[in-house]
């Protein structure tokens, strides 16, 4: 490979102590791991950035992964609550809202093809038409920052109460 693509293929060194950490979490080795992309106030990884690609060359366009356990098990209860149907009702209602979440999904893609297209304008979380994963959304919102996502930002908001809170590790 040639050019920038083939600089930014291959993925950066991750510590065999982050892969360790992220594989507990999730009670699996992580596919495609590039980087810890978000570290929980105690240290471990709370979101790992992913490849475009697993290694045999499977697409995966999922590019932030929430790999916190406490995280990830408040985030799931809050998409049991029926939270994702009322922010997609909120995108049909709201047009700001709306082109906010488009620009995530466009910023999201390019991000993501900055490392390798893949070809598809499929991001993640059921975006930009309507709010399919929470736990993308957090992930996506903690690895950029606030202002990007707009419902990871709010979901992050509703976790704080409980997250993070002492050594969730």
């Amino acid at each position: 490979m040639s050019g920038a693509r083939g600089a930014n293929h291959q993925p950066p060194t991750v510590s065999e102590a982050d892969r360790d950490a992220v594989a507990a979490q999730l009670g699996r080795a992580p596919r495609a791991i590039r980087e810890v992309a978000y570290r929980c106030p105690s240290g471990h990884p709370a979101v790992i950035k992913t490849s475009p690609k697993l290694e045999d060359g499977t697409p995966f366009p999922t590019l932030y992964y929430l790999t916190c356990s406490r995280l990830t098990s408040l985030t799931s209860t809050l998409e049991a609550s029926g939270l994702m149907k009322e922010m997609t009702a909120r995108l049909a209602e709201d047009e700001e809202l709306a082109a906010v979440y488009l620009a995530a999904h466009r910023s999201y893609l390019a991000e993501r093809d900055a490392i390798e297209p893949l070809g598809t304008d499929v991001s993640a979380g059921g975006m930009p038409g309507r709010v399919k994963c929470l736990h993308v959304h957090v992930a996506h919102a903690l690895a950029v920052g606030p202002g990007v996502n707009p419902f990871g930002d709010e979901t992050v908001a509703l976790l704080k109460a409980d997250w993070p809170a002492g050594d969730c590790a």
